[in-house]
């Protein structure tokens, strides 16, 4: 017997490699539609949120779903470089041959971007996660990088997600130029509490009777568990109930959902999320 079986569970909810399951929310449909804006528009934008709210996740369904005819993605979370290895490391994804030097470097990207652009008719989708580790001479760069036609087009969609505190960097006033140029600019808030109870968590829980929707609690809304599990409380008398008929076996898996929650408000309350 699965572990997870035991307790009541159809799938374990808390690994990567378990069964991906998608809460479609007002905030996860309107950043779809900003990154669809950003890709038909071309130029840069800007993803941010707070650890674990599921930016990577909503990027990844984005990415999926686009039109490999129309758009080549190229995806890279290897953002603490040089602003010379950052240059390698594009040209690379890019599938050209990367050079020694920086301008040779520069030329390579900026020449297989326009080709992709303009022969291919493709457009290039550079999605550069974990942003808030770049540097500032990258930051720098990127709006020379991407200069096409003395300043006149923009050839490629990027990307920048990150941390929140992205945005405060990027309105710095050294990177104005760049922040100026945002055409999508969006933060990832959470989850709200009706949205918060249909998640990883009670997807992965078969329903039970002694769940009331009158007793359910969520997490706070600040807690980025809420963007991969809720939990319900169950009602006290169904307890007593339970005791009385002597059903230790459905009481034994209501007992360990109701530990997975405490589990998880006192790691929250540790963290500074409660």
């Amino acid at each position: 017997m699965e572990y997870f079986t035991r307790y009541g569970l159809e799938f374990n909810p808390f690994l990567k490699n378990s069964r991906e399951i998608l809460v479609d929310t007002n905030e996860r449909r309107e950043t779809l539609f900003r990154l669809d804006y950003l890709a038909k528009t071309k130029g840069f934008g800007l993803l941010t949120g707070g650890a674990g709210r599921g930016k990577t996740t909503v990027i990844r369904t984005w990415a999926a779903g686009l039109n490999p005819s129309l758009y080549k993605v190229i995806y890279t979370s290897l953002s603490t470089l040089t602003a010379n290895d950052f240059y390698r490391n594009l040209a690379q994804e890019l599938g050209v041959q990367p050079s020694f030097r920086k301008p040779d470097n520069f030329r390579t990207i900026q020449e297989e971007i326009a080709r992709l652009s303009l022969e291919k008719r493709k457009t290039p989708v550079i999605i550069i996660d974990e942003a808030n580790y770049i540097n500032n001479a990258i930051l720098n760069d990127l709006k020379i990088l991407f200069n096409f036609e003395m300043d006149s087009r923009d050839r490629a969609a990027v990307l920048l997600a990150g941390l929140p505190k992205l945005n405060s960097t990027l309105r710095l006033a050294i990177h104005e130029p760049l922040y100026r140029r945002l055409i999508m600019n969006y933060n990832l808030e959470g989850l709200s509490k009706e949205e918060g109870r249909v998640s990883s968590i009670s997807c992965a829980m078969p329903a039970c009777s002694l769940v009331t929707a009158a007793n359910q609690k969520s997490l706070p809304p600040t807690s980025p568990c809420r963007q991969s599990m809720t939990a319900n409380l169950a009602d006290p008398e169904s307890f007593m109930h339970l005791m009385c008929v002597g059903d230790f076996e459905t009481l034994n898996k209501v007992t360990i959902r109701l530990y997975i929650v405490c589990c998880i408000c006192v790691v929250s309350a540790q963290n500074g999320y409660i």
